[in-house]
C-alpha cells in the first residue's frame, strides 16, 4: 500500500514539474520569439494578405465598372495564399526550430541540465511558437479581409466566414507545427526535407483523384475551410473531394497530438552528436 502510495506521489510530482516547466518554457520562448530578427522578417511576411487586398481594392477602383465580390476575392486570393504558402513557411521555420535551434545556438547542455522534463521543453515551445504564428497570421487575415469587404462590414451573417476561418488557420497550424517540430527532432536538415514536403508533396498530392489526396494535411484543412455558395469557380475546391468536416477535424486534431508526441519522445532521449 505504501508503495503504491509513493508511486503515485511520484507521477503528480512529474506531473506537476512538467506543467511547471511548460509554463516557463512557454512564457521564455514567447518572450524570446517576439524580439527575434526571424519573428520580424515572418511578422512582415505575413502583412502579405493586406497588400494583396489593397492590390484588389486599387485594381477595383481603377476600374469601377467592373464588379467586385469581396468575399469571392478573400477566398480565392488572400487564403489561397494564407493555406497554400504562408501558413507551410511559418510553421516549417517555427516548426523545426523547436528541436533544433539550442543545438545551433550552443546552449543545449544548459537546456537539458534544468530541472525541466524535455518533453515540457517540447510542449512549451510548441505552444509558444503557435500563439505567434496565430497572431502573425491572424492579424493579416482580419485586416485583409476588412479592406476587401467594405462595403459589407454591417452584414453580421459575414463574420461567421472569418470566425471559421480563423478556427480552421488554428487547426492547420497545429497539425503543421506539431508535423515540423517532428521532422526537426527526427533528422538533420529537416529544413530541406520540410521544403520537399510542404512544396512537393503538400501542393502536388492535393489534387490527385480518390482517396490519395487524404494523405496530405491540405485536403482536411480545405475541407472545412467555410466558402459561399455563389456557383462560381474557386481555386480551394479544385479538384477537392471533400473529406466530411467532423472527420477533419479529427484528423487534423489526431496528426497534431500524433507528431507532437514523437517529437517529445524523440526529444527525450535525443543527444547532440560531435559534428551539432
Amino acid at each position: 500500500m505504501s508503495g503504491a502510495m509513493i508511486q503515485q506521489g511520484e507521477r503528480e510530482k512529474k506531473g506537476s514539474l512538467f506543467w511547471t516547466g511548460t509554463k516557463i518554457v512557454f512564457q521564455l520562448s514567447l518572450f524570446q520569439g517576439k524580439r527575434s530578427k526571424k519573428s520580424r522578417l515572418f511578422a512582415l511576411l505575413c502583412f502579405s494578405p493586406i497588400f494583396i487586398a489593397l492590390s484588389l481594392r486599387i485594381h477595383q477602383t481603377l476600374s469601377p465598372d467592373t464588379s467586385f465580390d469581396g468575399l469571392y476575392f478573400f477566398n480565392n486570393a488572400v487564403l489561397l495564399f494564407v493555406f497554400q504558402f504562408l501558413i507551410l513557411v511559418l510553421t516549417l521555420f517555427y516548426g523545426t526550430s523547436i528541436c533544433t535551434e539550442d543545438l545551433e545556438a550552443g546552449t543545449w547542455a544548459y537546456l537539458v541540465t534544468r530541472p525541466v522534463p524535455r518533453p515540457a521543453i517540447v510542449v512549451g515551445k510548441y505552444l509558444s511558437t503557435l500563439v505567434l504564428a496565430g497572431i502573425f497570421i491572424a492579424t493579416g487575415l482580419v485586416v485583409s479581409f476588412v479592406i476587401l469587404n467594405l462595403e459589407s462590414l454591417s452584414k453580421t451573417s459575414l463574420y461567421g466566414f472569418l470566425i471559421r476561418d480563423i478556427g480552421v488557420l488554428g487547426l492547420g497550424l497545429l497539425a503543421y507545427t506539431a508535423f515540423f517540430a517532428f521532422l526537426g527532432a527526427a533528422m538533420r536538415r529537416s529544413v530541406f526535407f520540410g521544403l520537399i514536403f510542404s512544396f512537393g508533396w503538400e501542393n502536388v498530392i492535393q489534387y490527385f483523384p480518390g482517396s490519395t489526396q487524404r494523405l496530405a494535411i491540405i485536403h482536411y484543412i480545405k475541407s472545412i475551410i467555410p466558402l459561399p455558395s455563389s456557383g462560381r469557380f474557386s481555386f480551394l475546391t479544385f479538384q477537392l473531394e471533400p473529406t466530411k468536416p467532423l472527420y477533419a477535424i479529427l484528423v487534423l486534431l489526431g496528426i497534431s497530438l500524433f507528431f507532437l508526441s514523437l517529437a517529445c519522445l524523440l526529444f527525450e532521449f535525443k543527444e547532440p552528436k560531435a559534428e551539432d
